[in-house]
């Protein structure tokens, strides 16, 4: 049965009782609560983030571009708790003034150069570094026409089908209903483009799968919102084969793990500040929260 009970008033007011497991952090409001200066490390990039889909886009980018032997692209990754509100601390405003992670800071500018939204972050240091993002122009705009359907797409997965799906207080039939439609949909696009091409937006690994695969390839394959089955992940033959191909390379692996703080304990990495952070963790690293 459909809910019909609700009605809109006139004038919504913001009830900070009613927001279910993000009541802490979310608001109709922008702008800092508190303030607090950023940490910045050796690296020229300074990372601040969380290893939600968003944040491993551009940890698994870096990750990538270290493995192609880019110097320039080390980075201090530096975590942000945001279910403790830290995305609104001064520091991190100054940076985002959106208040979502990720976000980055490149010391090689003076003054530094800062870069918010995930997808802006990709092609920065896409562009930055001349990797992931093809030189010819129609196989660039391809490239780009996908990095920003994913950029579009994703809202509709998270907040929208995976919030009332897994997080929201109360199941709403029409809400699961409709983000479920729309993320069936997505995933069939998906589908059949993988079906002609190896890879999103042709035979090369781009900044598009980069982008995609945190959200794409984590669904179907189980790892955001236990829903795979829920969804009949399995149909998605060719959007399995591109999650499954991507999740062996390692320079993956070791960007999923970056300032993640869920999952075993042997693939999180709450901070990374060098590269042998990946294999001279100790339990001391690994639990270095309160």
């Amino acid at each position: 049965m459909l809910q019909q009970d609700y009605q809109p008033p006139e004038v919504w007011r913001w009830n900070q009782q009613n927001g279910g497991k993000w009541t802490a952090i979310n608001r109709p409001i922008a702008g800092a609560t508190h303030d607090a200066e950023l940490p910045q490390g050796k690296h020229p990039l300074q990372l601040y983030s969380l290893a939600t889909p968003n944040g491993q886009k551009v940890t698994i980018m870096l990750e990538e571009l270290l493995a192609q032997g880019i110097e320039g692209a080390e980075y201090d990754a530096w975590l942000i708790r945001i279910s403790e509100g830290e995305q609104f601390s001064s520091g991190f405003v100054a940076v985002n003034p959106n208040s979502k992670i990720p976000a980055l800071l490149d010391k090689t500018h003076a003054p530094p150069v800062r870069v918010f939204e995930s997808g802006a972050i990709l092609l920065y240091l896409a562009q930055k570094f001349g990797q992931f993002l093809p030189e010819e122009i129609a196989e660039r705009t391809e490239a780009l026409n996908w990095l920003f359907w994913l950029q579009g797409s994703a809202p509709y997965l998270g907040g929208g089908f995976g919030h009332f799906y897994a997080y929201a207080p109360v199941k709403i039939e029409y809400a699961i209903d409709r983000f479920t439609m729309e993320t069936k949909r997505l995933l069939d696009v998906l589908d059949r483009q993988l079906a002609r091409h190896r890879y999103i937006a042709g035979e090369s690994y781009t900044i598009a799968d980069i982008a995609a695969w945190p959200w794409f390839g984590n669904l179907v394959l189980g790892g955001v919102y236990g829903a795979a089955e829920f969804l009949d992940a399995a149909t998605y033959q060719n959007v399995i084969r591109w999650a499954q191909d991507i999740a062996e390379r390692p320079a993956v692996q070791r960007g999923r793990m970056v300032n993640r703080l869920t999952g075993p304990l042997s693939e999180q990495l709450h901070e990374r500040h060098d590269a042998s952070d990946f294999t001279s963790r100790t339990e001391d690293k690994r639990h270095d929260l309160p």
